[in-house]
């Protein structure tokens, strides 16, 4: 069977994050997320793979490459070159899939990869012409919601439904299967008031014009997240650490302790006096050490060094500096980042109440007791900065010495505290 992976989209929500790559390429536990998705598929019996792309697509395509090296999967690539909508990205893989089955998915999904499995036994098993994933959720009315019959086959499909309408609670959950008529039903979809192409719609197409059937495939007690809220990587990375296995390939001095499930990658040195604690992952060519603290679901990807300082279930990407007296906690923070001495990032409130966080402009509950920052690549903090929870700084900004962030600082800003105590912004200083 062939899938195809929607992975066109920028991933605004989580700017600054994707400000310098495309979201299905944000690393967690050593690997991109995209990449987590094709071997999972690929074990499912997946051999030929499309991606659908635009945003930083060449990035992607260094990247995966042509599949066959690395995962021995045929990669193929697309480039959409409008946004408008699911059903006008899914249209694009006609070709590709020709007569065949294929599987359908979102690229900024991380799932568990036994889900694959059990989604294509029950599509073989229902003679449907498509499935469906689902997900039970809460808030109804924030979602794409389906309605099934008893027999478990799709009757109504209605974005985020009021609820009078007593649609019931099972949201669209981005991976489906389907046989080729799915396009003919694209072929006859028109555009919606929000002039795009739904694929909703087409699906609808299918059932009620098309005399076609599509069964719900309701997911339980397996991993799903659609990663598009910053706090959701720290979900994912959390599900990924409580799979990994412990590794030891690096070098690691007198008076190390290392406790739980600890991957350590070729290259890394860990100084005498360090403590980590697992499940943590430790990729290549790190500097831990002296006397770093490393406590559970820290993930650290390459040529980083993390000297005299605490880190606590934060990802921090590579070419990354937090080297003395820092503290990190539930945060994430992106490529090329050199923290100065003191740098410390707030993770709690005093109230205990839920942190919030901008999102495009408009505050979100993470429902999240504990968020640190997410600081952008290629930024740096000086000596004595503090950072309150759920703040963002931008790419390419400086944060000047003494300095309390408690807003969130633009991209490519110098951002600093005066003699007279007084918070200046400097756009584009340099």
């Amino acid at each position: 069977m062939k899938a195809v992976i929607l992975a066109a989209g920028e991933g605004n929500r989580l700017r600054p994050i994707t400000s310098t790559r495309p979201k299905p390429l944000i690393p967690i536990v050593g690997k991109p997320l995209l990449e987590h998705t094709i071997i999972g598929l690929k074990d499912a019996g997946i051999e030929e793979i499309l991606l659908i792309v635009v945003y930083k697509e060449e990035l992607i395509k260094e990247y995966f490459d042509n599949g066959i090296d690395k995962y021995n999967v045929k990669i193929e690539y697309l480039t959409q070159e409008e946004y408008l909508g699911t059903a006008h990205a899914a249209g694009y893989a006609k070709e590709f899939v020709g007569d065949e089955k294929f599987l359908l998915m979102y690229g900024d999904l991380l799932v568990d990869p036994n889900l694959f499995k059990e989604a294509l036994n029950k599509f073989e098993d229902s003679k449907a012409e498509g499935l469906i994933s689902l997900l039970e959720v809460n808030n109804s009315q924030e979602y794409g919601i389906i309605s099934i019959n008893p027999e478990g086959f799709v009757e109504r499909i209605m974005e985020k439904p009021p609820p009078e309408l007593n649609m019931g609670n099972l949201a669209n959950a981005g991976i489906y299967i389907f046989d080729s008529m799915i396009f003919k039903a694209i072929d006859k979809t028109n555009k919606s008031i929000r002039n795009e192409f739904e694929f909703t719609d087409s699906m609808e197409i299918l059932i009620k014009q098309l005399n076609g059937k599509i069964v719900g495939y309701i997911i339980k007690d397996y991993f799903w997240s659609d990663i598009g809220l910053p706090w959701q990587l720290l979900d994912a990375n959390n599900y990924l650490l409580d799979k990994l296995k412990g590794s030891i390939l690096g070098d690691i001095e007198e008076n190390v302790f290392i406790s739980g499930d600890v991957f350590i990658g070729k290259g890394t040195k860990v100084r005498s006096g360090s403590y980590i604690q697992g499940p943590c992952y430790i990729g290549e060519n790190n500097l831990i050490g002296p006397y770093a603290f490393i406590r559970p679901y820290t993930s650290i990807e390459n040529n980083c060094h993390i000297g005299m300082s605490e880190i606590k279930n934060s990802l921090i990407f590579s070419d990354t500096t937090i080297p003395h007296f820092n503290y990190i906690g539930d945060s994430i923070l992106c490529e090329n980042i050199h923290l100065g001495a003191g740098t410390k990032i707030s993770n709690l409130r005093f109230d205990n109440k839920t942190i919030k966080m901008k999102i495009k402009e408009k505050l979100v509950d993470s429902g999240q007791r504990t968020l640190g920052a997410i600081i952008g690549p290629n930024s740096q903090t000086g000596i004595n900065t503090s950072i309150m929870c759920g703040k963002k700084i931008g790419e390419n900004s400086i944060i000047g010495a003494n300095t309390l962030v408690d807003e969130d600082v633009p991209s490519n800003s110098l951002y600093y505290q005066d003699s007279n105590g007084k918070i200046k912004r400097v756009n584009n200083p340099f």
